[in-house]
C-alpha cells in the first residue's frame, strides 16, 4: 500500500490544494511545498488531457500524490485520469448507490471492475503493464462527492451498496474500495460517513 493509502486507511488528517490552473509550472511550485497530495480539478477548469498528464508528472517530480477530480462519472474520464498516472480520482455528483458502484467498477481492472488496460503513461507505455495493474489494484484511491440533496438522502444506500460487497472479495479490494465520502454542507452525515468501513 502506498503512503497516501496508508494515511487514508489510518484516518490521518490530510491537507492538499485543488489546482484549476492548466499549468505544470504552477503544479510544480505547489508541489515543492510538500502537501499530502494535490487534486487537479478537471471538472471546473479548462484542463485538458494533455496538460493533465504534464501536471501529474510535475507533482510526481516532487513525490506528491496527484488526485484528479474528473469531469464526470463517465468511465472514459475516470480511465483517462488514471492512465495519465493519477494515484486516484474524485468523482462529482454521485447521488445513488448504482452510480457509486459504476464509478468503482470503472476504476478497477477485471475481475473486480471493467477498466481496460492499455499502453498509457501509468503502465510505462506498455513496458510495465503487468506491474501497473497489480499496483493499481493495491493503491488506487477512489473517492466520491456527496453534494446534492438526493445524495444525502441516499447516503446509507451508497455506503452499503456494492462498494461493500466488492470490498469483501479480498483485502486488496477492501483497501481500494474503502471510499472516502465528501459531504458538502451536511455535518450531520459527515461523521457517520467517515466512521463507515466496508464490512467483510
Amino acid at each position: 500500500m502506498n503512503e497516501l493509502r496508508q494515511k487514508i486507511a489510518g484516518r490521518s488528517p490530510l491537507r492538499g490544494p485543488f489546482l484549476g490552473i492548466p499549468s505544470p509550472m504552477t503544479t510544480e511550485i505547489v508541489a515543492q511545498a510538500q502537501p499530502d497530495f494535490v487534486c487537479i480539478d478537471t471538472e471546473h477548469s479548462p484542463i485538458g488531457d494533455a496538460v493533465l498528464t504534464e501536471m501529474i508528472r510535475a507533482a510526481q517530480l516532487h513525490s506528491v500524490p496527484a488526485l484528479v477530480r474528473v469531469r464526470s462519472q463517465q468511465a472514459q474520464n475516470i480511465a483517462a485520469a488514471l492512465d495519465a498516472g493519477a494515484c486516484g480520482i474524485l468523482v462529482p455528483h454521485v447521488s445513488t448507490a448504482a452510480i457509486a458502484t459504476d464509478v468503482v467498477r470503472a476504476a478497477r481492472f477485471p475481475p473486480q471492475g471493467n477498466r481496460g488496460a492499455g499502453p498509457a503513461r501509468a503502465a510505462g507505455y506498455l513496458r510495465d503493464i503487468g506491474g501497473y495493474i497489480e499496483r493499481a489494484r493495491r493503491d488506487t484511491v477512489v473517492m466520491v462527492q456527496i453534494e446534492t440533496v438526493a445524495a444525502v438522502d441516499n447516503l446509507p444506500e451508497i455506503l452499503h451498496s456494492n462498494l461493500a460487497s466488492l470490498a469483501a472479495e479480498d483485502d486488496r479490494v477492501r483497501n481500494l474500495l474503502e471510499a472516502l465520502v465528501f459531504v458538502d454542507g451536511a455535518d450531520h452525515v459527515f461523521r457517520p460517513a467517515l466512521a463507515y468501513s466496508p464490512a467483510g
